[in-house]
């Protein structure tokens, strides 16, 4: 008879040692197969003294570990070429600049000599013109000496008859003999000057003449040659036409301004002037110097300035108004008025002539903080806006913060006046 196997419910005999099932393992090794196979991680080895690290270090260390890490003689080598081939291309780049700071100089002696040439020129048209000035003097006075000398040669004539006279009627007295037929046939008549010797004398009247169109010339001459050199830094002015109020058309190159009287139909732009009859130019002002001309011939009240983008569009308080803000700057005429404004500040314009202002320059220095108003025709200074000299306005706000456009308004005239027509910017040409 087969032996009967001991269940597992029978007690162990002491000392015996555990019966393995084969097939089958204790709960915690179970746990850490099922683990290990589902992480695809591999077990700790706490023995080993290296350091662990777990995950794959990261982009940033490994570039720290290859910077750390002593380069290979190959990576020396081509390190060495790469410095080579820099140190190269940085000397030829040296090279090129100095070639550029010698053409300069050079660029800048011929524009020098040019410049002089073109002075030279005109000094010696002026000194011809002077010669020939000179020469027509000196022909006034010889012509009128030659007059006189005429004259003097008469009278010296005259006075040797006198003379003579004298002479005989004195041998008469001496021989007591009034009846002397000699005596009696010298007679002479008083000689009275000519009426016609008052008008010999140096052409004074020609002279006046010529001091004045010597003084107008000289004076037309400096006008030219400072608004020439405000016009070296000109560009082009138009007015952007989104900013125009309603009743302002701009023509097609936007250089024209005309006040209509009637408002454009059509849907308000965020930028337009809703109230103040306003627009202001398209391109900013915002580093160096810029000078503008608007000619304001054609209209009988009106400003002319710049102003910040961030002036005031809507309404018609202070805010949006040229020159009553501390957005803005500009002169102003009217009631036939001319002033200057800034920061709701006015001063009466000088270097006004008899005669309206036909055009206004506008000169902005932006670094510096300046801005200059001009009669353009005369180039006599109307105001002068400055950090450094400005006693009347806020200084603090002539150091410019913003981009600067050009800015018109045209103003409502008095009753008895024409509503203003246009306003136009000048263009300049190379002539």
């Amino acid at each position: 008879m087969a032996e009967k196997e001991p269940s597992s419910s029978e007690s162990v005999q002491p000392g015996a040692a555990p019966t393995v099932q084969t097939g089958l393992l204790p709960p915690s090794a179970g746990i850490t197969a099922a683990v290990q196979e589902r992480m695809s991680f591999s077990p700790l080895d706490f023995s080993s003294n290296k350091p662990v690290q777990p995950f794959p270090p990261s982009p940033k260390l490994q570039r720290q570990l290859a910077k750390n890490a002593q380069p290979s003689k190959e990576q020396l080598s081509r390190r060495m070429e790469e410095l080579k081939a820099e140190s190269c291309r940085t000397e030829v780049h040296i090279h090129s600049l100095k070639k550029r700071k010698a053409d300069l100089t050079r660029t800048t002696d011929m524009m020098k000599q040019q410049v002089q040439e073109h002075f030279q020129n005109m000094q010696d048209i002026l000194k011809q013109d002077e010669l020939a000035v000179l020469d027509s003097l000196d022909l006034d006075l010889r012509q009128t000496r030659t007059r006189l000398d005429q004259l003097v040669k008469k009278w010296v004539q005259h006075q040797d008859h006198v003379t003579k006279s004298i002479s005989m009627t004195q041998r008469a007295l001496n021989r007591n003999e009034e009846d002397d037929r000699e005596g009696q046939s010298e007679g002479l008549s008083p000689k009275r000057p000519d009426p016609s010797e008052r008008t010999i004398r140096l052409n004074e009247d020609r002279f006046e003449k010529l001091l004045k169109t010597l003084s107008s010339m000289s004076r037309s001459l400096k006008v030219q040659l400072q608004r020439k050199t405000l016009q070296l830094d000109s560009s082009p002015a138009a007015i952007e036409r989104q900013t125009c109020h309603s009743q302002i058309v701009v023509t097609s190159k936007g250089r024209r301004l005309f006040f209509t009287g009637s408002a454009r139909l059509g849907p308000e732009h965020p930028l337009q002037f809703d109230k103040v009859c306003c627009a202001l130019g398209s391109s900013p002002i915002t580093a160096g110097q810029r000078y503008l001309e608007v000619d304001v011939r054609c209209c009988s009240a009106w400003a002319v300035g710049v102003a910040y983008s961030s002036l005031k569009r809507k309404g018609r308080d202070k805010d949006a108004k040229l020159g009553r803000n501390r957005n803005s700057w500009c002169v102003e005429l009217r009631n036939k008025n001319l002033s200057a404004w800034h920061n709701d500040r006015n001063v009466a314009c000088g270097g006004v002539g008899a005669g309206p202002v036909g055009r206004v320059g506008v000169w902005v220095d932006y670094e510096k903080g300046e801005l200059m108003f001009y009669d353009a025709d005369t180039m006599n200074v109307l105001q002068m806006f400055s950090a450094a000299v400005a006693p009347l306005f806020d200084r603090v706000h002539h150091h410019f913060t913003e981009p600067l456009y050009p800015a018109i308004r045209f103003l409502r005239p008095p009753e008895n006046q024409v509503w203003p027509n246009h306003l136009e910017f000048s263009q300049f040409t190379s002539a």
